[in-house]
Order: structure tokens, then C-alpha cells, then sequence
């Protein structure tokens, strides 16, 4: 199974100001590759947590993911972190400074954009499509805007670096009855079976109590043998 992390970077996260939506959507695109996002951490823009984050999650995982704290503000420190992590300097990137200096056609190279285009020493560039402004991957470290469109875009640029793995697909069945009814039968069914995992989650809809039964397995035989028995359980109520 090849795993990764993400750290999500910004005090706006954590203050409630901004509501984070690169979550949700990385998980989506790595899942169809068969990589599992597996822990995700959120830290303020502070340097050491920064650099703990990093630091830790590289070692536990194939992949860490980082997202924000890369634009031309005072407060965005990612990439001083990241380097720091590394025990790296950053640098001006050339062919960033390149790209950049297309972009502005003539206009002033002001302090904020170079800021912009400054990687850790032994980074390579991943460019998204939206902006000149690049993201980069360190090892097996990638460097990402927070602003979603930007960050999708940089995603595209991964895929020549992103070993794939096994695919999990997944099926969901709802079963109108408290999970409480049916929490046994559930057990003995996730026991007859391995490289297979069943989840639970309760809802209320309408007034009527009840639960999403997911089954979850990269092969899709056990799924089908699977399902027959989730089927089986529901029409019991």
C-alpha cells in the first residue's frame, strides 16, 4: 500500500476564517492513482510546527503533501520551513525567474514576486496552469498552494512522480434502522473477510434514523461476495 500525508498550513484554517476544500479533493485524485492519504495535520504558520510537521510525516509516509504559506506575504514561511527541514538555503529558481518575468511583460519585478519564486536548494518545480507562481517537490515532498484552483493545477504536474498503487473502490448501501440493530451482524460479517473494510456511518433524514454501510477493497470479487451479504442484512429490516 503506498500511503501519504498532508499538512494543511494557515492560521486562517485554524481560526475558522477559511474553510479548507484541498482536503476532500486531494484524497479523491490520490485515491484513483491507489494512493491512501492516511493522516492529515493542520498547523498554524509557524515555523516550528512547520518543520515538526514535515519532519515527522516524511519519515512515516511515501508522500507529504503540503498546502499554503507559499505566496508573497510576510506570513507565508512555508518554503523558509521547508528548506530549514531539509537543512537547506532556498534559491531563486531560473527558469521560475523565467517564466516570471514572461508573465509580467515588462513590468516591475517587485520583492513580492521574487518571493514567489524561491525553492529550497534540490527542489524541482511543479507549475499549475493558473498561475506563474510555482510549487515544487523536495524528495518525497511536495510544496502546494492553498488556493484551490492553483493547487489543483499543480496536481496535474505530479503524476511523473507519483508512484501508483493498488486502487480501493468503494460501494455504499443505506440501511433505514439504528446502527445498534445491526452492529453484530456487521462484526461477523468484516470478520469473513481480509483486504476488506466495512464502515458504518449513522444519519437522520426525514425524521428516520439509519446508516451508510461502505465496503472498501481493492479487489472486486470480494466486493461482489461482499455486497451480497450487506444486501442480505438489509432485508432483514
Amino acid at each position: 500500500m503506498i500511503r501519504a500525508s498532508l499538512v494543511i498550513i494557515g492560521d486562517e484554517i485554524l481560526s475558522g476564517r477559511t474553510e479548507d476544500k484541498n482536503l476532500a479533493y486531494l484524497a479523491q485524485w490520490l485515491g484513483k492513482l491507489g494512493i491512501h492519504l492516511s493522516e492529515v495535520r493542520v498547523v498554524l504558520d509557524d515555523e516550528s510546527d512547520i518543520i515538526e510537521a514535515v519532519n515527522s510525516l516524511r519519515k512515516r509516509y511515501d508522500y507529504v503533501f503540503t498546502t499554503g504559506g507559499i505566496g508573497p506575504t510576510h506570513d507565508d514561511i512555508t518554503t523558509d520551513s521547508i528548506a530549514k527541514a531539509f537543512g537547506v538555503k532556498t534559491k531563486i529558481d531560473d527558469k521560475a525567474l523565467i517564466k516570471m518575468k514572461e508573465y509580467l511583460a515588462g513590468k516591475e519585478l517587485t520583492k513580492p514576486f521574487l518571493k514567489m519564486l524561491y525553492i529550497p536548494e534540490g527542489g524541482e518545480l511543479i507549475y499549475s496552469p493558473a498561475t506563474k507562481a510555482p510549487g515544487y517537490k523536495i524528495e518525497n515532498v511536495f510544496v502546494m498552494a492553498g488556493i484551490p484552483s492553483i493547487m489543483q493545477g499543480m496536481l496535474e504536474g505530479m503524476y511523473d512522480y507519483l508512484e501508483k498503487g493498488e486502487v480501493v473502490h468503494s460501494r455504499s448501501f443505506d440501511i433505514f434502522v439504528g446502527e445498534s440493530f445491526f452492529a453484530e451482524k456487521l462484526t461477523k460479517i468484516q470478520g469473513r473477510f481480509t483486504g476488506l473494510d466495512i464502515g458504518s456511518y449513522p444519519f437522520s433524514r426525514d425524521g428516520k434514523y439509519g446508516a451508510t454501510i461502505v465496503i472498501r477493497s481493492a479487489d472486486e470479487n470480494k466486493l461482489d461476495v461482499c455486497e451480497k451479504e450487506i444486501q442480505s442484512l438489509i432485508k432483514e429490516y
